[in-house]
């Protein structure tokens, strides 16, 4: 390559595909640059009754084209709003489809305990540097990559900017954030320490996100063990265990019981493996449906599960770590005990514990402590009952639940850890006694043939 060549290809733009690209983008925004604005008319400022779910389509000062969706009483509300967030709005239509449905409130699910955690710590941070709220939350939007997130963000600002307080934006955002943080934020509002709440808040999530990890840790090895075994052994049953049944049916040699039971098994299988599937699923399906909708099984199934040797206290201390953090955190802002004892109940999903709760709020209302209602309670340790009590004698209910809930804690994740340990040894032996099972029933009759032949 001569001189002139090197001085030619040095001069090139690094990268070529990338500046490629370049030209590509930069022209994508010079035609969204050319977009028409949306031209308001005086049906738009016509206001409903109660919000309607509206798509729109914005341009943002670099020539970006984003879209989104908003809960507004009218067309107007939702173009100001943008209109104030330094957006060129293109388009502004009602969601027809989702308004007949009738599904105005946010339809989503919960957001997550670490999201909640993050959401908090990062609103919290803002707050102490001197960000007003919105403005903290205008960022967040900006921040999240998350497109479900950045919108949930900007339907919180554009409820903060109409006059409602946070809360209540919180609480319209349907069942997205917890009736406990919502609670809580609301008891701010009174109080005045918001970035106190939300810290404690953070910290809650955190906790029951990490205890959440632990259990979920604790069972995937046994999960995953028990699944291979299923396999491994329909595997067997499938395409083992016929070839030797094919050769002692030519030998014509009498076969033991348990080899007799694996053959049909095999048979039935190789027969009906589809309609076996179904019937596994529409079992999940209905029990799934079952403990989702009929508190007496959901009870049923807690109440077995809680005495099962082991499992029990898994899920005991769960139970009883969620409710004294969360009994807590409300007493430490002054939240009265009664609407503790009914924020608590909605918080729990153990029907066990949400009886305890209800014998709670009747001690209450006649007059009695919350003590009472968990003396002698099989679900509720003792330990944690003397401090309950200690508690309420003293004045310092609070800090003794904050005690109950760090020790149970500790109880959990040393629990947890001794479940690994155990399990491990317990899952290969179960392991080996199926899979063994199965080759001792295709094992023995071969010991039957070498007998007959010698």
């Amino acid at each position: 390559m001569g001189l002139k060549k090197i001085i030619e290809a040095l001069n090139q733009p690094i990268g070529g595909s990338g500046s490629g690209n370049d030209k590509k983008s930069t022209k994508k925004r010079e035609k969204n640059l050319q977009l028409k604005v949306m031209e308001l008319t005086a049906q738009d400022a016509i206001k409903n009754t109660k919000n309607v779910r509206y798509r729109y389509k914005v341009r943002d000062k670099k020539g970006n084209i984003t879209d989104g969706k908003l809960d507004a009483l009218s067309k107007l509300d939702v173009h100001s709003f943008l209109m104030n967030q330094g957006y060129d709005v293109l388009s502004i239509e009602e969601d027809e489809l989702f308004n007949k449905l009738g599904l105005v409130q946010l339809v989503t699910r919960p957001m997550k305990d670490k999201d909640l955690n993050f959401f908090l710590t990062q609103l919290s941070t803002y707050i102490k540097a001197g960000i007003p709220l919105i403005d903290a939350i205008n960022i967040l939007a900006k921040q999240a990559r998350d497109r479900k997130i950045r919108n949930l963000y900007q339907r919180l600002v554009f409820e903060l900017t109409t006059g409602e307080t946070f809360s209540e934006a919180l609480n319209k955002q349907g069942p997205v954030f917890p009736k406990l943080l919502i609670n809580m934020v609301k008891t701010s509002e009174l109080t005045g320490n918001l970035t106190g709440v939300l810290d404690d808040m953070a910290d809650y999530y955190k906790t029951i996100d990490e205890n959440r990890k632990q259990i979920i840790s604790a069972m995937t090895y046994p999960v995953v063990i028990f699944i291979i075994a299923i396999v491994v052994l329909v595997y067997i049953i499938l395409f083992v265990v016929p070839e030797f049944t094919d050769m002692y049916a030519q030998i014509g040699s009498e076969l033991p019981p348990i080899t007799v039971m694996i053959v049909k098994m095999s048979d039935f299988l190789a027969t009906n493996l589809l309609y076996v599937i179904l019937v596994i699923i529409a079992i999940f399906t209905i029990l799934s449906i079952l403990y989702k909708n009929v508190t007496t099984f959901r009870y049923f199934v807690q109440r077995t599960l809680m005495h099962i040797p082991v499992i029990k206290n898994v899920i005991i201390y769960k139970e009883v770590i969620m409710f004294t953090k969360t009994f807590a955190s409300l007493i430490n802002y002054d939240v009265f005990i009664t609407d503790s004892m009914e924020i608590l109940g909605k918080v729990t999903s153990n029907e066990i514990y949400k009886n305890l709760i209800r014998d709670a709020v009747i001690n209450l209302s006649n007059g009695n402590g919350v003590s009472p209602a968990f003396k002698d309670n099989w679900a509720f340790p003792p330990i944690a009952y003397e401090m309950l009590l200690t508690g309420e004698r003293t004045g310092r209910l609070g800090a003794m639940m904050a005690k109950v809930a760090e020790y149970y804690n500790t109880e959990q994740k040393n629990l947890i850890a001794q479940l690994k340990s155990l399990i491990e040894p317990v899952m290969i032996i179960f392991l080996a006694v199926i899979v063994g099972i199965v080759l001792l029933a295709v094992v023995v009759p071969m010991f039957s043939m070498y007998e007959q032949i010698v």
